[in-house]
């Protein structure tokens, strides 16, 4: 399960999806809460390409072409996060081609978890803000990770909230959040760990990264010995990121970027979603103002409509975006509002 950016077949423009990896096919819907999905694409008989060389700039991008010759595009948020899918698609097709569905529910028999246990509703309780394990910044090999935790976190916070009795027991656990696909490896000692085949895949070490599956993960390397994160601007706290799509400034034309808001000093930068370069900009939130808005003045695309909200810096600058949805602007409001008044 991951949100990606997808090629449509009939507009031709890139769009942000909630992707989900069913037994025979790969799922897209137009938003995470959609219970019926917008498309799917059947893995019998496909290929996939990656990386794609159909668009040389978009470096995250991987091709699923069916059995009928249908190239569908997908384009990950991050490098590790594109391995992974790729990992699992491959294993999806090669069990197809066996006469085999690929069936990710092995986890419980593999691992002799009880029945009783509801892997989904505890990775609910494994996210929750107040009370389950806190994402971080950590650093490690000259690269900072966002948003992830060690893999002796969250034995320990399994023990702790009394979900297993000792640490073997929350190794199998969160072993199988692990292989269900709800906990990630992020580093390369856990990646290591996950490819050992062991049962108990999952490492219980404070070195071992990991992140959950839907969260703001991302990965950032030094570039020289002055580390651009220590920058003013890159100094606060992560507190919301993802695609929205933005009017530009010159040509007025409207292309999807990755957004990190961060808090005191208060900014908001956007980035290439297809690439981990430096951001092509930054909006400073310090005396902002953010409204959701109806319709965009100068607009030249028709279609850019619907879930649109404005930004007014303290210089007057305007910028224009568009959430995927009406409860996503919400929040990126609510957000924005909330460090533009801690920054002041």
């Amino acid at each position: 399960m991951s949100t990606f950016i997808h090629l449509g077949t009939l507009l031709n423009s890139w769009r942000a999806v909630w992707v989900v990896l069913s037994e025979d096919g790969v799922d897209f819907y137009k938003k995470k809460t959609d219970s019926s999905p917008k498309g799917m694409i059947p893995l019998k008989g496909a290929t996939l390409s990656s990386p794609c060389q159909d668009f040389v700039k978009r470096t995250l991008v991987f091709k699923i072409t069916t059995e009928k010759k249908q190239d569908h595009f997908f384009q990950a948020s991050h490098v590790e996060e594109r391995e992974l899918w790729v990992k699992d698609i491959k294993r999806a097709i090669t069990c197809l081609a066996g006469g085999k569905k690929f069936a990710r529910k092995s986890t419980r028999r593999s691992i002799r978890l009880p029945e009783t246990v509801n892997l989904a509703a505890l990775y609910t309780e494994m996210k929750n803000q107040d009370d389950g394990v806190k994402e971080l910044k950590l650093e490690q090999q000259n690269r900072v990770f966002n948003h992830c935790f060690t893999g002796a976190t969250v034995v320990d916070w399994l023990i702790s909230k009394e979900k297993a009795r000792n640490r073997p027991e929350a190794l199998m656990l969160a072993t199988g959040l692990m292989n269900e696909g709800f906990l990630q490896p992020a580093g390369d000692l856990s990646k290591e760990g996950a490819e050992s085949g062991e049962q108990a895949a999952f490492l219980d070490d404070t070195k071992a990264l990991y992140y959950f599956a839907d969260s703001g993960f991302f990965c950032e390397g030094y570039s020289s010995d002055e580390d651009v994160l220590l920058k003013e601007e890159f100094r606060g706290n992560i507190i919301k990121q993802g695609c929205l799509v933005k009017q530009g400034h010159r040509r007025k034309n409207w292309k999807v970027r990755k957004f990190i808001l961060r808090d005191d000093p208060a900014y908001i930068h956007y980035y290439d979603p297809a690439k981990a370069d430096d951001p092509l900009g930054s909006i400073h939130l310090r005396g902002a103002v953010v409204t959701a808005v109806d319709y965009v003045p100068d607009a030249k695309k028709k279609d850019i409509d619907g879930n649109l909200f404005e930004i007014i810096t303290a210089d007057e600058t305007h910028y224009f975006l568009q959430a995927a949805t009406d409860q996503e602007r919400r929040e990126w409001i609510k957000a924005v509002q909330m460090v533009s008044k801690s920054g002041k």
